[in-house]
């Protein structure tokens, strides 16, 4: 009965969504207003976040029964959002009160979808891991779809959504299912061969580059005030919202300032069952969970964006020039639309060092130089002597692997 009072405000008062280019010197102004649910900040961010839009500000209010947020938006280059159809996709978007926005029950940020199979990786890194992921993937005729990929350290996360390459259904072939776990497990049981085992050296810990994070105590108006500064990003706010909500905290105020590569988060929260954080664990449990969120994504390296037309293999031969070429592969964003390729890349050398511009060219000649572009310049820090940076990275503890059938 709630339920269905809920979805009668919400008829009754249709989210509005304001799109402001003159207010603001050096950013667009989206404007939303809306009648509150659990969720709903998350919605609004990840629509901005999907069309790469960079959030410069943001101004969070949604306390009592409404909600009213300004959010300050760029695109990648810094630029004003001033393309129609941008904008009224945007509008589109957020002014529609259907239920198609994703669950966050994804602990990496991939969320399943009705029309693939999903495929969920941790492991032990070493080299040339992600190329045999997708060689394997491309021999069983799987098609990736959409895939993420992170790095760090010496462990390995990926999510891979995948169809079958000629149906480009997914795939619920029950015997199909197990050989494509069976053999990505293969993959992953290497790290266990003693003869290949490696003494890796990691360098001391950068205390100042690590997030800072608070938990305060609000008792006046029974809020938790949570407060973070770190290194900025794309998809950083996306990523602490998505970590919040999971956990089932609801934001009623908040403000996000960016600058100078540098991002500050200031959110008062409360339990979706009313009540601030009162325990010392719990307290423990945010912190980790917002600093993991806040480091899943952080990649160094020379970020590379590939256009292609899509077809089958092109990720597996893609991965493998990289692998020829001694390239490790940090992170990676994997995407089709309309028979596009569009795929994001952040490479180091083997040592996690800067890459050769030879190598970068030599790369460019075999993919082809319009379809392989180098977008930003290289961030790396010097490793010691032994350290190795390998593919892909320490976002879980455990090494699992889960083969999740999604289309149902």
């Amino acid at each position: 009965m709630d339920d269905e009072v809920a979805k009668l405000i919400r008829r009754m008062n249709p989210p509005r969504v304001v799109i402001d280019n003159e207010t603001c010197e050096y950013a667009t102004v989206v404007q939303v207003d809306s009648v509150n649910k659990h969720g709903i900040l998350l919605e609004v961010v990840q629509v901005l976040t999907d069309l790469k839009l960079i959030i410069t500000k943001a101004y969070i209010s949604s306390d009592g029964g409404w909600f009213m947020d300004v959010f300050k938006v760029t695109d990648r280059e810094g630029n004003k959002i001033r393309d129609a159809e941008v904008i009224n996709y945007i509008k589109k978007m957020l002014e529609t009160d259907a239920q198609y926005f994703p669950t966050t029950s994804s602990s990496v940020g991939v969320m399943p979808s009705r029309e693939h199979t999903s495929i969920e990786l941790t492991g032990t890194d070493r080299p040339g891991l992600l190329s045999e992921v997708c060689a394997v993937l491309a021999d069983l005729h799987c098609n990736v779809v959409n895939a993420e990929i992170w790095t760090h350290n010496d462990r390995a996360a990926a999510v891979v959504h995948v169809t079958d390459e000629t149906t480009r259904c997914p795939i619920e072939d029950p015997k199909r299912l197990m050989t494509i776990k069976e053999l990505l497990r293969n993959v992953l049981r290497c790290d266990n061969d003693l003869r290949t085992a490696t003494m890796i050296v990691s360098p001391p810990e950068d205390n100042s580059s690590r997030p800072q994070i608070a938990l305060l105590d609000c008792f006046e108006r029974g809020y938790t005030v949570v407060t973070m500064r770190s290194k900025d990003r794309p998809k950083l706010l996306f990523d602490t919202l998505c970590t919040l909500t999971d956990m089932q905290y609801v934001v009623f105020h908040g403000t996000v300032n960016t600058g100078r590569m540098e991002a500050y988060q200031e959110y008062y929260i409360r339990h979706v069952d009313g009540l601030p954080i009162s325990s010392e664990a719990e307290r423990q449990r945010v912190t980790q969970c917002l600093e993991a969120a806040i480091e899943r994504r952080g990649s160094e390296g020379l970020e590379l964006e590939l256009h292609a037309e899509d077809r089958p293999g092109l990720l597996s031969d893609i991965t493998r020039i990289f692998r020829e070429n001694s390239l490790c592969i940090k992170r990676a964003e994997i995407s089709t639309k309309v028979g596009k390729a569009v795929d994001t890349f952040y490479v180091t050398d083997m040592s996690g060092n800067a890459v050769d511009s030879k190598t970068v060219d030599s790369i460019r000649r075999q993919i082809g130089q319009p379809v392989l572009q180098v977008k930003q310049k290289q961030n790396t820090t010097q490793p010691q002597q032994e350290t190795m940076g390998f593919l892909l990275g320490n976002l879980f503890k455990a090494r699992t692997f889960r083969l999740v059938r999604s289309y149902s």
